[in-house]
């Protein structure tokens, strides 16, 4: 029962990582888009791409692991519909996020003549992807207890 609850902290804590993870995104790209410096955008996405992009992956994809090791110690069955529906969910999720990494690749190889207004889509991603991770939530709040 203790790797249980240590578990369970563990895949909570990946999830509050994850949405707050995102909102970061949200606000540092539409931060972007308002004010101007193309250097300093160049810059912010640079980073966005080297350093939380990796670690949203990860703990992204740490959760179907740690989301199915608790459903087999609870003794749950993988067929239940709240299940196989977050499951699929996931695989929008991983696009987003790819389309997401792939859009900050050019962005970043145009270099300084990156346009504020050029966000655009990356916050579409981001928004896409927070909201598909909220679908999960709700989907993981609503199952029986």
């Amino acid at each position: 029962m203790e790797h249980y609850l240590l578990l369970k902290i563990v895949h909570a804590a990946s999830s509050v990582l994850l949405l707050l993870g995102l909102l970061a995104h949200i606000f540092m790209i539409w931060k972007a888009r308002r004010g101007g410096d193309a250097a300093v955008l160049t810059r912010k996405l640079r980073n966005t791409r080297r350093f939380s992009s990796p670690a949203l992956g990860l703990v992204a994809l740490s959760l179907p692991a740690t989301g199915w090791w608790l459903v087999h110690l609870a003794g749950w069955p993988l067929g239940q519909l709240w299940l196989l529906i977050s499951a699929v969910l996931l695989l929008p999720l991983l696009v987003c996020w790819l389309l997401l990494d792939g859009r900050l690749r050019a962005w970043i190889a145009a270099g300084e003549q990156v346009s504020p207004r050029t966000p655009r889509l990356a916050l579409l991603y981001v928004v896409l992807m927070l909201a598909i991770l909220l679908a999960i939530f709700a989907l993981m709040g609503a199952k029986p207890a």
